[in-house]
């Protein structure tokens, strides 16, 4: 069973990653977390970040740079720059809107669109 300091961790780390549009990674997680809770280690954000996506309750989002990100599950796609690293988030006009395929039901799904974004091209990177 787990103990109340860890839920309250694990709760905080959920809401910083579903208030969040920026795709944190552990290390911003972390940085937001101490402020409210002094004594958290990165080590415990690492551990409830991988339970939370094992969960289901956060999605992990792989970057060119091999670090990870984690975002929120509600329906969306992305656009990843494959130069800075930068993730965008796309609405739903971006997926196909389907509540089935073939009679197989659709639990999830996940699409990130990978290119060069804006500030990149005009920097010519």
């Amino acid at each position: 069973m787990m103990s109340l300091r860890n839920t309250k961790q694990r709760d905080l780390i959920l809401s910083i990653v579903n208030s969040s549009y920026s795709h944190p990674g552990a290390l911003d997680i972390y940085n937001e977390a101490v402020k409210l809770i002094s004594n958290i280690s990165l080590g415990t954000v690492y551990r409830n970040l991988n339970r939370l996506v094992d969960e289901g309750l956060i999605k992990r989002i792989k970057t060119p740079d091999n670090i990870d990100r984690f975002d929120h599950t509600n329906k969306h796609a992305h656009f990843i720059c494959m130069k800075c690293g930068s993730i965008i988030d796309l609405g739903e006009e971006y997926l196909f809107n389907l509540e089935k395929i073939d009679d197989n039901e659709v639990l999830d799904c996940e699409v990130s669109f990978k290119g060069i974004c804006k500030n990149c091209k005009k920097k010519g990177c």
